[in-house]
């Protein structure tokens, strides 16, 4: 397959993460956790904007609110934040907390990690531990956030919670708990909770020094996932029928992070990095992938 990957200009994040395509704006949204920022590629300008949100050290996702403007839910440590922001300023403001988690004592080295919403604009966003080290315990949690203010914990027991994404056709929910070295499908009804998991993609090594660490995650309009490795150099295209590995997509940086498809016609996928612990350039760039010959789905916005 003839396909193309390049640097968007000025994209550096140190951790870059949480992409999200919003069609209405033509514009990539991501974060750069451990800065606290906010980052936004506009596709007519081919421009990247950098905002420090006031008051937010570590900012671990971003997706945009539906039908309000300018505003978007973030997560900040153990609390979802709403922000607003115009996508052009260089700070950006916490409007007010929308919901927090995990307050006991014990949960001080947890934050947030990935979040998106599901195709009925509900929020998913799971919990890891952050300070020390981050697969000693399970003290993880994913949460659901309901139109409304209903919190709800969807699964527990989680080491790092990570990639999340959605077959509404099938009734199927991906996820990762990163420390499992696996890709989960769930049965999802919109309505109940998830069902018995199956292990669709298995990243675990015999010897645990070659462990590759899948990050985010996100699917194409045939099913077909995406899986970014972070010390992998590599997504992933795999069948999550069959298991079987469709494509390696390569890149020049070790940690890769996360992956959401955009562009115009949804066929341009959008890849984070990251330049943690002392990774050299191209570390931490934001790439394009043209020509894969596949398309995403629009993603959803959060309903509040």
């Amino acid at each position: 397959m003839s396909y193309k990957i390049e640097p968007l200009p000025n994209s550096y994040a140190h951790l870059g993460e949480g992409p999200h395509w919003d069609i209405e704006k033509q514009s990539l949204y991501y974060v750069d956790i451990e800065a606290g920022k906010l980052l936004r590629y506009d596709y007519q300008e081919d421009k990247v904007y950098h905002s420090k949100i006031e008051g937010v050290d570590l900012a671990s996702f971003v997706v945009p609110i539906e039908g309000q403007n300018d505003k978007f839910v973030v997560g900040d440590g153990r609390r979802v934040v709403v922000v607003s922001w115009d996508g052009i300023s260089e700070t950006s403001k916490v409007d007010r907390v929308l919901f927090e988690v995990q307050p006991d004592e014990q949960y001080v080295v947890n934050r947030f990690n990935d979040g998106k919403a599901d195709p009925r604009g509900r929020l998913f966003a799971g919990t890891m531990r952050y300070v020390g080290d981050e697969f000693k315990d399970r003290w993880g949690e994913l949460y659901k956030y309901e139109k409304g203010g209903k919190v709800s914990v969807v699964k527990s027991d989680v080491g790092i919670s990570n990639g999340l994404a959605w077959n509404e056709q099938l009734k199927k929910f991906y996820f990762i708990d990163t420390t499992d070295y696996e890709v989960k499908e769930y049965d999802y009804d919109f309505d109940a909770s998830l069902g018995k998991p199956k292990v669709v993609f298995n990243l675990r090594k015999s010897n645990p020094k070659d462990n590759l660490l899948p990050d985010g995650l996100t699917i194409d309009s045939e099913g077909n996932l995406y899986i970014a490795t972070f010390n992998g150099h590599t997504i992933y295209k795999i069948n999550p029928s069959t298991g079987k590995v469709l494509l390696e997509i390569k890149f020049p940086t070790k940690q890769i992070t996360s992956a959401a498809w955009g562009g115009p016609n949804l066929d341009i996928l959008y890849v984070t990095t990251s330049a943690k612990f002392d990774q050299p350039a191209p570390a931490g760039t934001t790439y394009k992938i043209t020509g894969l010959r596949a398309k995403g789905l629009p993603m959803s916005k959060v309903q509040l």
